[in-house]
C-alpha cells in the first residue's frame, strides 16, 4: 500500500475525521489505528498519551510508509503533536482542536459551550487557544468524563449509538451542568464538540437541546487542511492515486468489534479490522 495517510485515535472517534477526509480525498489510501486497548486517552496522564502517540506513529511509518499523519484525537493533539512534529520533521502532521473560532463566528448570544475530555481542557494547548478569545465571548467548558468510553461500549454492544438510554443520560448530565441552552440573552446558543467521539451522539444532544442550538465539530476543517498539505507537497496528484476510491485499512489494539461496527455504519467500510499487539 503506497501514498497512505495515517490516522489514529484512542478508539472509534477518529472515524468522524476519517469520514470527512475520505469525502475531501476520495482516491487517497488511509490507514486507521484505533488505540482502544489503551483507551480512554482523556482519562490518562499526558506522559501516557505521549508514549502511545509515539508508538503508533513509529508503527505507521515502519509498517505503512505513510506520507502524512492526522492525529484524529483532541487529547493526543494537545499532549503530543508538538513532539511528533519535532521528531518527524519530514512528515506532514495535522491535528485537531476544539473549534472555538468557528463557534465564535456563529454565536449570537456570545455564550458558547465546549464539551471535551478533562485532559483536553486542562492542556496548555487548549489554554493557549482559549485565552485570546475569552474577551469576545463566555466559553462554558464541560469535562465530559465517561462519554467517549460509553460511545465505544455502546457501539461494541449494539453496533448503533443512536438509541441508547445510557448515552442520553450521560449527555443530559453534562449539558445540564453547563446551563441553559437557547437563543435568548444569557443562553448558550452554540456547542463545540471538542472530542472526535462526540459527533456520534449529536442526535442525542439535539434531542436534549433543541434545533436552535448550533453544533460545531472539526472534521471538515481538518480534511481541508490535510488536502492543502498534500497539494502543497504534490502528493495528492490524481496521477498518483487509483482510478477508483482509495482503500482503507483498519487496525486496533483492543477488541475489533466496536471499530468494525462503527466503520460499517459511518464510512461505510466493509474491510476486516486487524488487531495490533503493541
Amino acid at each position: 500500500m503506497s501514498l497512505a495517510i495515517g490516522v489514529f485515535d484512542s478508539g472509534i472517534g477518529g472515524l468522524s475525521i476519517l469520514q470527512a477526509l475520505r469525502a475531501a480525498l476520495p482516491r487517497q489510501d488511509f490507514v486507521y489505528v484505533a488505540d482502544s486497548g489503551h483507551a480512554p486517552y482523556g482519562e490518562r496522564s499526558e506522559a501516557y498519551v505521549i508514549a502511545r502517540s509515539r508508538a503508533i506513529v513509529q508503527h505507521l511509518r515502519a509498517a505503512h510508509r505513510i506520507e502524512a499523519l492526522v492525529v484524529a484525537c483532541n487529547t493526543a493533539t494537545a499532549a503530543a503533536i508538538h513532539l511528533l512534529r519535532a521528531e518527524h520533521p519530514d512528515l506532514p502532521i495535522v491535528g485537531v482542536e476544539p473549534a472555538l473560532k468557528p463557534a465564535l463566528a456563529l454565536s449570537k448570544t456570545r455564550r458558547i459551550g465546549v464539551m471535551a475530555t478533562r485532559s483536553t481542557l486542562a492542556s496548555a494547548k487548549f489554554e493557549a487557544l482559549l485565552r485570546p478569545l475569552s474577551s469576545q465571548a463566555e466559553f462554558i467548558c464541560q469535562p465530559c468524563d465517561g462519554l467517549a468510553d460509553a460511545i465505544e461500549h455502546s457501539m461494541q454492544a449494539r453496533e448503533n449509538v443512536s438509541d441508547t438510554t445510557e448515552l442520553l443520560a450521560i449527555c443530559d448530565g453534562h449539558t445540564r451542568a453547563m446551563g441553559t441552552f437557547g437563543t435568548k440573552g444569557g443562553e448558550i446558543d452554540t456547542l463545540v464538540l471538542g472530542c472526535t467521539h462526540y459527533p456520534f451522539v449529536e442526535p442525542q444532544l439535539r434531542e436534549l437541546l433543541g434545533p436552535q442550538v448550533q453544533f460545531v465539530s472539526t472534521g471538515e476543517p481538518v480534511a481541508r487542511q490535510t488536502r492543502h498539505l498534500l497539494q502543497t507537497t504534490g502528493n495528492a496528484a490524481p496521477a498518483r492515486t487509483k482510478a477508483g476510491g482509495g482503500r482503507i485499512l483498519l487496525y486496533c489494539t483492543g477488541s475489533p468489534a466496536a471499530l468494525q461496527a462503527a466503520a460499517r455504519r459511518w464510512l461505510p467500510c466493509e474491510g476486516v479490522v486487524e488487531q495490533l499487539s503493541f
